[in-house]
């Protein structure tokens, strides 16, 4: 029997071809990496970067480490900051992300993050491109707090008891279990942020006045338990994240240590 070459799998002479919109898509995609990889560019290096370098200004002359509420306030405010610089290319990537899914006639077309920052700047102004900075620093805060500080309070528990030394094994360990604490901590703020982004006017009104009030009706009409729905697969996003984050951390402290403080 002659075999049929299904429309976009292939031509008349039996070739394999893309279609338009596979290509769009894949563009698309590489489009929205730019912006993705400046935003961890220049959130999670300023993040760490802060955190690195107050943590050590705070550390006793005899070496002992700050306080646990003190790390979760160096968090905060490394997250906070980290944030805060890190809102132009969240926007930007936000907005690249969402283009696809809208109609040709009311797609933006940024070519990438730079020209998506720049046509952003020349045609809302500058203060667009921190546009949800408030909501965006909110959950930094609470989550570089527990994940920062659990990360630092896990390392110091495993160093004290005798069994660890500061090596690569320890910093996964410590990494895991920072990673249980920024779920658990994080969860409720992004079901807020995501049910705000996505909430229904009811009657004219928001369904929401604020974070607070989604956290308030989940528990009372879904139960306190629901604020961690999802767990697991939170998690197993998460945890790997957290110990790639931190191993590699540790590892260019070792060297930069090494290479500009030795001697």
């Amino acid at each position: 029997m002659a075999a049929t070459a299904s429309p976009g799998a292939g031509g008349m002479d039996g070739k394999p071809r893309t279609s338009p919109k596979s290509v769009k898509f894949l563009f698309g995609g590489l489009a929205g990496l730019s912006a993705g990889l400046l935003r961890q560019a220049t959130y999670t290096t300023t993040r760490l970067g802060i955190y690195t370098v107050l943590f050590e200004r705070l550390t006793g002359a005899d070496g002992t480490p700050p306080g646990f509420l003190l790390k979760a306030l160096i968090g905060m405010t490394a997250g906070a900051t980290g944030a805060f610089v890190g809102t132009p290319a969240e926007v930007a990537l936000i907005r690249m992300t969402a283009d696809g899914r809208l109609p040709a006639d009311q797609r933006r077309g940024y070519k990438n993050v730079f020209n998506a920052l720049i046509r952003i700047v020349r045609e809302e102004g500058v203060p667009t491109l921190w546009r949800g900075c408030i909501p965006t620093m909110a959950r930094a805060v609470v989550v570089n707090a527990a994940q920062l500080a659990s990360y630092s309070q896990s390392k110091q528990f495993l160093l004290d008891s005798g069994y660890f030394s500061d090596n690569i094994l320890c910093h996964f360990c410590a990494s895991m279990i920072s990673g249980l604490v920024t779920t658990a901590a994080s969860m409720p703020v992004d079901i807020a942020k995501t049910r705000i982004q996505n909430m229904r006017m009811i009657d004219g009104k928001p369904e929401y006045k604020n974070g607070l009030d989604v956290l308030l009706k989940v528990v009372r009409y879904e139960g306190f338990f629901s604020l961690w729905k999802g767990f697991t697969p939170y998690y197993a996003r998460l945890g790997p994240h957290t110990v790639l984050t931190f191993i590699f951390l540790e590892q260019m402290n070792k060297v930069y240590k090494r290479l500009f403080l030795s001697g």
